[in-house]
């Protein structure tokens, strides 16, 4: 007799996932009402969804020609437009202007300075969306003044504080819940077949570390970000900390990807989620691997229920989050999955009926 115990915080689709297993590898057979659980209910039927769940199973069944051990079932997510919302500008940039906005009051040369000027400017909205035109290199001069001499405990607090209140001032929704319900369906789906599932992400990664496991399931050490430089020292009371420096590592993004998932994980992914052209070596990386692979691109064609951007195929273009044709072609040619946002997602969030 097989005894399986769930946790009461665990979701039912990941408890019917567990079950299945549990009663799989005992040799036994799932009654007729748990094999009709859909572990993927926010996606419409067609072939991205059936890709998802056929290579689930092809690497999870022992003995079959595609199973991969659950050491090496890694798989590996970009966040920003691929796990949630980044439009009008990304999450971080808007928290870090905020806090530029704060400094100004001590500092008003900033309210002159570009990119400053931008952060400081406005109503919200149009803030935001100012923000979003700029470039990476503002983006991070923006990102950089607001770390220096913070611990990083002072930080991951400043971060959370923010984000219990911050909204995005397009959808007026909390930016918490901005999560993709259908790409949070595959973490679910994913992590209760033995994948590890990490975080890859050209974000800070002490600002995704700060939300990340409440958000997504995903725990701290299991985010591969831009890292800050950080310095050891003592506090005033003698007490050992680490103190963030205006200076990055290494930029988690294009090629840097491939190399943080080196660096942090130490093993090739076997799945890769992204939605930009700073994906697109994340994903290669991952399919030039040994055995069955998948990869898939978010494709933000959905204007009514969030955002269209690309410009691949003929949607209008985005500094944030860029998606182009070359690399739409480059998908299709590959045989990477384009995950339409508008064709294959019945529901977007979690809170829409």
């Amino acid at each position: 007799m097989v005894s399986l115990r769930f946790s009461a915080g665990l979701r039912p689709l990941a408890r019917a996932a567990v079950l299945a297993a549990g009663l799989l590898c005992a040799g036994l057979s799932l009654p007729a009402h748990a094999q009709a659980v859909d572990p993927l209910p926010s996606w419409n039927a067609g072939a991205t969804k059936t890709g998802i769940l056929d290579f689930v199973k092809a690497t999870t069944t022992p003995g079959g020609p595609d199973f991969v051990p659950p050491a090496d079932r890694i798989a590996t997510f970009d966040q920003d437009g691929t796990l949630w919302v980044e439009q009008p500008v990304y999450t971080e940039v808007a928290f870090a202007a905020a806090r530029v906005r704060a400094m100004a009051q001590a500092n008003p040369a900033l309210k002159t300075e570009e990119p400053f000027r931008t952060a400081i400017s406005g109503d919200e909205k149009a803030r935001e969306e100012a923000l979003g035109k700029l470039s990476s290199a503002d983006f991070m001069k923006i990102i950089m003044l607001t770390l220096e001499s913070l611990t990083v405990e002072e930080f991951r607090a400043a971060v959370q504080d923010w984000m219990a209140t911050a909204r995005n001032p397009v959808l007026n929704r909390p930016h918490t819940d901005l999560v993709y319900q259908p790409m949070r369906e595959v973490l679910e789906l994913l992590r209760a077949n033995g994948f590890r599932t990490y975080i890859v992400t050209g974000g800070g990664q002490d600002f995704v570390r700060a939300y990340s496991e409440k958000l997504y399931g995903i725990p701290p050490e299991q985010v591969v970000g831009t890292p800050d430089s950080v310095r050891f020292g003592y506090d005033a009371s003698g007490r050992p900390v680490l103190r963030l420096e205006p200076a990055v590592l290494f930029e988690d993004v294009f090629g840097g990807k491939p190399e943080g998932i080196h660096l942090v994980i130490g093993k090739r992914p076997i799945a890769a989620f992204g939605n930009s052209t700073g994906d697109r070596q994340m994903l290669e990386y991952t399919k030039a691997g040994k055995g069955l692979r998948f990869a898939a691109l978010v494709l933000h064609d959905d204007g009514k229920r969030e955002f269209a951007y690309g410009p691949a195929q003929g949607l209008p273009y985005s500094e944030v989050g860029t998606f182009t044709q070359k690399l739409y072609d480059e998908a299709k040619a590959r045989g990477w999955s384009v995950i339409s946002m508008k064709d294959d997602w019945k529901k977007v969030f979690a809170f829409e009926p």
